[in-house]
């Protein structure tokens, strides 16, 4: 039996270094670590893709957290049928559980459910929080970087457009977007 890692974070930002540690301590060579920096929400992934064609029956992954190796259940479930297929186990380090059974198989696929429900649920949340906020009047978005008030001086001035524009560094279409917001209108 082989061991072999894998591992994965979301973005390019987050680092990987907390699970490759776990993975070498438990025993896995750092030739035998496959690591993605990507969503989990598909399971083409390289890392992934690579670490299927480097494992053989009687080998074992592992993997630190449930929600590393994949987000959705339906990918999961597929997921560990492939390298049960191919004679693979899975164990979940963190979780304590492996699909080096049918116990294991099933255990993993209500984990993987309840993950993606909480999943759902945190984004419903979110949503309702946002919803809120703007009834209440919060913006969402970047802060305005355009000088309004400035480019009211400017119109007030005599100033077109085209000329606002040119002094201010901002688009022309900016210029009228900030004197009609305002009720003002630019002669034409």
């Amino acid at each position: 039996m082989r061991l072999f890692g894998y591992a994965r974070v979301s973005t390019s930002q987050q680092s990987l270094d907390i699970q490759i540690k776990a993975l070498k301590e438990a025993g896995v060579k750092p030739s035998r670590i496959f690591t993605d920096k990507e969503s989990g929400s598909h399971t083409i992934r390289a890392g992934l893709d690579l670490l299927r064609l480097k494992v053989e029956e009687g080998d074992l992954i592992l993997v630190k957290k449930l929600d590393r190796l994949g987000r959705d259940t339906g990918d999961m479930i597929q997921l560990i049928k492939e390298f049960d297929r191919l004679g693979v186990a899975v164990r979940f380090m963190d979780d304590g559980i492996s699909t080096e059974g049918e116990m294991g198989k099933m255990i993993v696929t209500i984990l993987s459910a309840v993950a993606q429900a909480e999943r759902m649920r945190i984004l419903e949340r979110t949503n309702e929080g946002r919803q809120e906020a703007m009834s209440k009047g919060v913006r969402f978005g970047r802060k305005r970087s355009v000088d309004r008030k400035r480019v009211r001086e400017l119109h007030d001035e005599g100033m077109g457009a085209t000329e606002i524009a040119k002094v201010m560094g901002i688009a022309r279409s900016t210029v009228y977007k900030v004197l009609t917001t305002t009720g003002d209108a630019l002669p034409v």
